[in-house]
Order: C-alpha cells, then sequence, then structure tokens
C-alpha cells in the first residue's frame, strides 16, 4: 500500500523540478548598453553616401575639449575639420587656396557617453563582425562589435554610412597639429571659403546634432 504513495511524491517532485527552470527564463535580462568612447582615440573611417566615398582621420581628444577629421575625397581636395568643445569650428584647406570657413556651434563636441539611452534593436552581421545595434534620435544606427566592444559601423538616417577601418584607443595627435591656419582669423578670406555642404559637414559636426534637446552637452 505504500508503494503508491512514493509514487505520488516522487512524481511531484519531478513536476517540480521541471517547473523551476521554465519559470526562470521568464525572467528577461536587461538589454545590452553601449560602450563609451574612449577619451582619446584615433580612427580611419570610409565614408560611403550613395558611391560617394570620402576617408576620414579621426582625432577624438576628450580631455582637451577637442575633435578633428581631416577628410579626404576619393580623387579630390583634402579638407580639414576642426571642433572644440566651446561649439567653435573651422572647416579649411591647407593648399594654395587658403580656404577657411569658421563656425560657432551651440553644442561641443560629443560627450564620451552621447550613446546613453539609445534604443537597443538587437544583433546583426555587418562588415564581417557580429554586432549589437542601437539607435539614437532616429539620426543614427550605431554597430558594436559583440566581443570586443570597439565601433564597426554607424549608419546615419540621410544614408550615409560609416565604415570603422582602424580603432587605436588612446592615441593623440601633437598639439601643434591641432592650430588652425592664421588665415582662418582673417574675416576677408571667408567669401573664397568652400561650402558646408552635406558632403562636408561629416563626422563631429553631423553627430553633435544628435545631442541637441536630447541629452546635457
Amino acid at each position: 500500500m505504500a508503494y503508491p504513495t512514493i509514487s505520488c511524491i516522487s512524481i511531484f517532485f519531478l513536476l517540480s523540478l521541471s517547473i523551476t527552470p521554465s519559470t526562470s527564463t521568464c525572467i528577461s535580462e536587461s538589454p545590452p548598453i553601449p560602450t563609451p568612447w574612449p577619451h582619446q582615440f584615433h580612427s580611419i573611417l570610409v565614408m560611403n553616401k550613395s558611391g560617394i566615398l570620402q576617408l576620414i582621420d579621426l582625432w577624438y581628444d576628450w580631455p582637451n575639449g577637442r575633435n578633428f577629421n581631416i577628410i579626404q575625397d576619393q580623387l579630390g581636395k583634402l579638407l580639414y575639420d576642426l571642433e572644440w568643445n566651446n561649439g567653435t569650428s573651422f572647416f579649411y584647406t591647407l593648399d594654395a587656396s587658403k580656404k577657411c570657413r569658421s563656425a560657432q556651434l551651440s553644442v561641443g563636441i560629443l560627450r564620451p557617453n552621447w550613446l546613453d539611452g539609445a534604443t537597443y534593436i538587437g544583433q546583426q552581421h555587418v562588415d564581417g563582425f557580429l554586432c549589437n545595434v542601437w539607435e539614437k534620435a532616429e539620426f543614427i544606427t550605431y554597430y558594436e562589435d559583440i566581443v570586443t566592444k570597439r565601433p564597426v559601423h554607424w549608419l546615419f538616417y540621410t544614408g550615409r554610412a560609416a565604415h570603422v577601418m582602424t580603432f587605436e584607443v588612446g592615441a593623440v595627435l601633437e598639439d601643434a597639429k591641432w592650430q588652425a591656419p592664421v588665415y582662418c582669423f582673417d574675416k576677408s578670406l571667408e567669401v573664397n571659403s568652400p561650402k558646408l555642404d552635406n558632403a562636408h559637414n561629416v563626422q563631429g559636426n553631423i553627430l553633435n546634432r544628435i545631442s541637441v534637446g536630447s541629452m546635457d552637452m
């Protein structure tokens, strides 16, 4: 008479074991958060907009409040985009034309944590890497390698895409290279300065606009 009682207890015990794991799987994990940018880094980017290519030599230097984009159009001109955390930017050439235009923006360079508040949209393969993917302010989609946590790819809402070729954490450009040329301070030359069109208003200044109204710069 004792055998059925033992059997019922055993079945109840086994059922309880099977319920426990299934219950725990209902607890959802928090989505991953993007890795903050290092305070100083150097990166080479290939930009592509509808087949129009640019090579960008990017220097980010948060401790010194500055960001530098050296932009090479494919088989074209070389443009320098120098940005400071007080909102001042200079766009210039270093050739014989001595073209330069300055601008005063309402925000400075991006903070290292500028991706805070981005919406996680899952994992995707891009440029041969498996990445975690976030969207920020319906302006940019950001792809980060799930293993190394390095940025791999950025896609702007305009379709402009950045492919990250190198990412050197801690690399710093020497101070002398951060000085805008003297003719940038001659207002009479601005009439011949390069236009700030979509092809050249890239990287730092485009990214700066992500943060307007969405985070304290």
